[in-house]
């Protein structure tokens, strides 16, 4: 049987597919939004999950994300989604609980096989984090696509959002950046065997411990990196906060092999649009170079925790994230005071 290299069948990969804020704000312009009154988080601060009271200490937390596919092996694609698509309810501090398949597939032109591995590879990174996917829909798409609806909960005074974050607060993230440029080597054919690995190792990590620590440590506000990248994520935060930060790009933790794929040129249209997206809001420090940007820009797939955290909670987060063996525990800069919601990287 002829291999099926799966990125071949998408125009897109991974978070790297999504819509852009640019094209994605027009469309929501003029969509009212929802007034139900246990609404807790909806759609003003474009957060990771929608929350819903449901009694007085408790909150349904509430997400769904599916993608093109971002490797070529169907399993560790599954595995990926069903990770990525988990962690917006870790990012908001909540607990998942189950889980539903989206599935769209091309059934005339890929082996059954080929889907079953995918769902198999979901279903058993639903099972490490705990839950169950027990149940889904499915359509016939000429693309791929994969992902989960997620349903969790969360105490009502341990939730985590994105405007929250005040200045004089650390920013600390939970995964090296670089799995979208990564991806667009893997795409074009060009990625050696052992940066495909430690790619897949980083997306197919659950954000569980760096949640679980950071709900432990009293922290309020949070946000996962995914298609908007480190930099467009931290916007929204900035935005949704009423702040500003300044980052320090050596501190920045990245995967060891992205910068020889940023040099050859492998960045995906995704990171191209973030950095547009965002660039007006950046003060580049003279020091960064433009393959430094685009790694610092990168459209990340299941990417880490990007955590605000009050200097006196520091010590304790860093220490709990250590603890949970989070695949970074770096502190990559500040929140600071600033209305127009810039960000100096120096």
């Amino acid at each position: 049987m002829k291999k099926i290299k799966l990125t071949s069948l998408s125009h897109g990969s991974g978070c790297g597919c999504k819509m852009t804020r640019k094209d994605l704000s027009v469309v929501l312009a003029n969509i009212p939004e929802a007034q139900d009154p246990n609404i807790i988080i909806g759609t003003a601060t474009a957060d990771d999950a929608a929350v819903y009271k449901i009694d007085d200490k408790r909150a349904i937390v509430q997400t769904v994300d599916f993608f093109t596919p971002i490797v070529d092996d169907p399993y560790c694609y599954g595995q990926i989604s069903a990770a990525n698509s988990i962690s917006d309810i870790y990012a908001m501090g909540g607990r998942p609980l189950f889980a539903l398949s989206i599935i769209a597939f091309p059934v005339n032109t890929v082996p059954a096989s080929i889907l079953e591995a995918i769902v198999k590879g979901g279903i058993d990174k639903a099972k490490e984090a705990g839950i169950e996917i027990i149940g889904g829909h499915s359509i016939d798409d000429p693309e791929p696509k994969y992902g989960l609806t997620v349903t969790g909960v969360v105490e009502l005074d341990k939730v985590v959002r994105n405007d929250r974050a005040e200045a004089g607060d650390v920013l600390i993230l939970t995964k090296p950046l670089g799995t979208g440029i990564i991806s667009k080597a893997i795409k074009s054919d060009d990625a050696a065997d052992e940066d495909i690995k430690e790619a897949i190792k980083v997306m197919s990590f659950l954000n569980k411990g760096a949640s679980e620590a950071m709900v432990e440590a009293g922290i309020k506000a949070a946000t996962d990196i995914t298609g908007f990248g480190l930099l467009g994520h931290l916007y929204g935060m900035l935005k949704a906060s009423g702040a500003g930060a300044r980052l320090k790009a050596s501190s920045i933790p990245t995967i060891k092999g992205v910068w020889k794929y940023a040099k050859k040129g492998h960045i995906p249209a995704g990171t191209k649009n973030n950095l547009a997206y965002v660039n007006e809001k950046i003060i580049w420090g003279s020091s960064i170079s433009e393959d430094a940007k685009y790694v610092i820009a990168d459209a990340q797939t299941s990417g880490g925790l990007l955590i605000s955290c009050p200097k006196e909670k520091k010590e304790k987060l860093i220490a709990l994230l250590s603890k949970a063996n989070c695949l970074a525990v770096s502190e990559i800069g500040e929140i600071v005071e600033d209305k127009e919601n810039r960000i100096w990287i120096a």
